[in-house]
């Protein structure tokens, strides 16, 4: 670890945070596995547990931002515990619920439809107070870029550790008491360490400055969420169409292997985010690793072998983590305070909704394009999110000059930032 990783936790509080949103995060590695497992175990169908699967990620993903906008408006120490509460006492009624068969499915539905309302938005409550923690828009980013790569590798380990309790114990409903425990443990710890609450003279001002209205925060950080929207749809995209491409040059299970390196190129790109100087501003950088990113892409049309398809794909990968790390970044810088936990959640939600929509569409191109092509499609997401980075000419204020959306961010971005929670 470089020092400016050892900096970044250094800094007081930083590790009780650091290690709280890391045991609560886990869960959300656990649980999707797990679920899948149980549900299929106590149904004896794939399509039944894939539909109520799908019902949890949508309803999480739907409600994340408002979820996130409660914890803007009420602070985390008030907002996070009947979440978590909510949330893990959810998870174990479906624990309970497939532990044997019986339970009418549609009961089931609906456990998993509370369980995706109640999560509580733990990622971007993190980086929104890293932003608290860190004036230092250096220290910042190198904490962001440590807490991308964790993130990955917990959606790494924690399916594993599902895969494991289910075949050590024929139990995989474990799995859904694991994660309950942890994400209780994690966001209660984090609830903790929030130090103070939104006053109510920043609540006010909250509302009186149109932060009812998510459109405008929409608008304003409309590349942030564009560039994750097409990260998403382009991974997605891309990793069924790796296991295509497994099957039809010898096992799908070698995907795997491509998806490591996929993975290891991410946490090495995202690490080095954080410990290079970077001079060029968040949005030029954003721009920039998302036309590498779809570039990278495109060349896995010209694999011909498993082990080159793989070493494209680490390529890939070194810019998947600095694309949401920077993502994630300009979005905290244009969202301003009091807002990042519901910008934060926004950009959450474009990912995976574009994970989704490319892994369904990269389904539906595979059995009727050819594979290198399906490829090169995978990667146009990504490009067509450089549209979004285009500045915008507003109206001038009178007696001025047009100022674009650019000039104004930076400006705001010298202003000392107030402690906020």
């Amino acid at each position: 670890m470089s020092s400016s990783y050892a900096t970044v936790l250094r800094t007081p509080g930083a590790v009780r945070l650091f290690g709280a949103a890391l045991i609560g995060r886990l869960s959300y590695g656990i649980v999707p596995l797990a679920l899948l497992l149980a549900v299929t175990g106590t149904t004896g169908s794939y399509a039944r547990a894939g539909w109520l699967t799908a019902l949890f990620a949508a309803s999480n993903v739907l409600l994340s931002p408002v979820r996130a906008g409660l914890v803007d408006r009420h602070g985390p120490r008030r907002a996070l515990p009947p979440m978590a509460a909510g949330y893990a006492l959810v998870l174990l009624g479906l624990a309970a619920a497939t532990w044997r068969p019986g339970v009418p499915f549609p009961a089931l539905l609906a456990l998993a439809m509370a369980a995706g309302v109640l999560a509580p938005p733990l990622g971007p409550v993190t980086r929104a107070r890293w932003s608290a923690l860190l004036p230092d828009p250096e220290l910042r980013r190198r904490a962001y870029s440590l807490d991308t790569v964790a993130e990955e590798l917990l959606h790494v380990t924690g399916p594993l550790l599902a895969g494991l309790i289910a075949a050590a114990t024929d139990r995989p409903a474990l799995g859904l008491v694991l994660g309950a425990a942890l994400v209780l443990t994690g966001t209660l710890a984090l609830a903790a360490s929030v130090r103070s609450e939104p006053a109510p003279a920043q609540v006010n001002s909250l509302v009186a400055d149109g932060g009812s209205r998510p459109w405008r925060l929409l608008a304003r950080t409309r590349q942030p969420l564009a560039a994750a929207a097409g990260a998403g749809a382009g991974l997605g995209a891309f990793v069924l169409l790796a296991v295509v491409f497994a099957e039809r040059h010898g096992q799908a299970a070698d995907a795997a292997w491509v998806e490591g390196m996929l993975a290891a190129g991410s946490a090495v790109g995202g690490l080095a985010l954080g410990a290079l100087d970077w001079q060029a501003p968040a949005r030029v950088r954003l721009a920039v690793l998302t036309a590498a990113f779809g570039g990278a892409l495109a060349l896995t049309a010209l694999a011909p072998t498993l082990p080159l398809l793989a070493a494209v794909a680490a390529l890939a990968g070194l810019a998947v983590a600095p694309t949401l790390t920077t993502a994630y970044l300009l979005t905290d810088e244009l969202a301003g305070p009091g807002r990042r936990t519901r910008a934060g959640a926004w950009v959450n939600a474009a990912f995976n909704a574009g994970s989704s929509a490319g892994t369904a569409l990269a389904g539906l191109l595979a059995d009727h394009l050819p594979l290198p092509l399906c490829l090169v499609l995978a990667a146009t997401p990504a490009l067509a999110a450089l549209t979004a980075a285009r500045p915008r000419t507003t109206t001038p204020p009178a007696g001025g000059p047009p100022e674009s959306l650019p000039t104004r961010t930076a400006a705001r971005t010298n202003e000392p930032e107030g402690e906020r929670s």
